[in-house]
């Protein structure tokens, strides 16, 4: 077997041994934080990644607002917020 053949195969080898021990990782997942809710709560919102709809809701109702802060850890928000679809109220 040439010298190039040989490196060439032990570089594939290499390879392929890297990546499966990438793809191996068995991590688990963070826990989603829960945040409290109350007056002048500091929230570290990086990215929103869903909240309620409230277009068509009327009264004080129940919201979460899912999202992820700078260091990419996913919180949920839950609090209570006026609907917008009161039709009555002006």
């Amino acid at each position: 077997m040439k010298p190039i053949s040989k490196l060439c195969l032990i570089a594939a080898s290499l390879l392929m041994l890297g990546t499966g021990s990438a793809f191996a990782s068995t991590s688990p997942a963070a826990p989603v934080i829960h945040d409290k809710t109350g007056f002048f709560v500091h929230l570290d919102v990086d990215k929103a990644l869903s909240s309620t709809d409230i277009s068509d809701q009327c009264g004080i109702i129940p919201a979460r607002l899912n999202y992820l802060d700078h260091q990419g850890r996913e919180h949920v928000l839950d609090y209570q917020v006026y609907g917008l679809g009161c039709t009555n109220d002006n």
